[in-house]
């Protein structure tokens, strides 16, 4: 009878843990994964260093989307900034990064220019006012079917931009090869102050969790550290030497761990029936 007992607490456990620990795998597999293929010497330097309740230089000087000279300080007056560092002629995560915010200011029952503001500062000196225009343009008309005011787009010098970078932990690298940058995907939110109240990864975020943030840090409160699940904007293929996505293989990858989970679960619970089946005695 004891056997028995064992047999059946043994088959009905398995596969809960089976699938827990298939579930616990994937994101160490995708953040392995995620680096099949980029160059070492290009990444090594590549990251995102948090910060939080560190101080940004709101004397750091910028052009705005209509060629003027602003600082950055400007931004910062009684309401939290989410701060997006990205660049605007990026054929890769940039623009799937401002989506996301774009998709959560959207869902928010938070104003954009009312309680809260949005800086996106591109990381390429390269880029000019024109690109910011182009992207402040498209996303302001996004949120609301019109002007507003709310969500700034600028370029600056590199001095300028690496010293902003610098100072919210954001560590990205220029390939000369391919005129790209490699850079974390990741959005901030900012003090009034100007201080880093919360990091959030991905090209997605929770309206949620963006919306707490937002309101924590307009009380001048610090969230804490975030596990960081880090996604590269940019992978270089050797075989092909040209750099590409690795989501969609992150993406297969994460399906067969799915499948496989899936599978797992089956078979045990399976199992689990034959072991309760009445009649069988030790």
């Amino acid at each position: 009878m004891i056997k028995r007992v064992k047999i059946r607490l043994a088959c009905t456990r398995i596969a809960p843990f089976a699938l827990i620990a298939a579930m616990l795998l994937a994101p160490r597999a995708f953040a392995q994964f995620q680096t099949i293929g980029i160059r070492p010497e290009l990444l090594k330097n590549v990251g995102l260093d948090q910060k939080l309740n560190h101080q940004v230089p709101l004397e750091l000087q910028f052009t705005d989307a209509h060629g003027r000279e602003v600082h950055l300080g400007e931004y910062f007056t009684n309401k939290p900034v989410i701060l997006v560092l990205v660049y605007y002629r990026c054929p890769m995560l940039c623009t799937q990064v401002l989506e996301g915010v774009l998709e959560s200011a959207r869902a928010m029952s938070l104003k954009l220019g009312k309680d809260y503001e949005i800086v996106t500062v591109s990381i390429d000196p390269h880029d000019r006012p024109i690109d910011a225009l182009a992207r402040e343009q498209l996303y302001t008309h996004s949120y609301a079917r019109g002007s507003v005011h709310g969500w700034h787009f600028l370029v600056g010098h590199d001095a300028q931009i690496h010293a902003l970078a610098d100072a919210v932990g954001f560590r990205y690298a220029y390939d000369s090869r391919s005129g790209q940058f490699a850079h974390p995907t990741a959005i901030m939110v900012l003090t009034p102050q100007g201080r880093l109240s919360e990091y959030f990864y991905g090209i997605q975020y929770s309206p949620r969790d963006l919306r707490l943030a937002l309101v924590q840090a307009s009380n001048e409160r610090i969230g804490n550290p975030v596990d960081a699940l880090l996604l590269l904007c940019c992978s270089y293929d050797a075989l092909t030497g040209r750099y590409a996505l690795v989501i969609s293989r992150v993406l297969k990858f994460a399906a067969a761990l799915t499948l496989l989970g899936l599978g797992l679960l089956i078979f045990y619970l399976r199992k689990g029936e034959h072991c309760s089946l009445p009649g069988k005695r030790a």
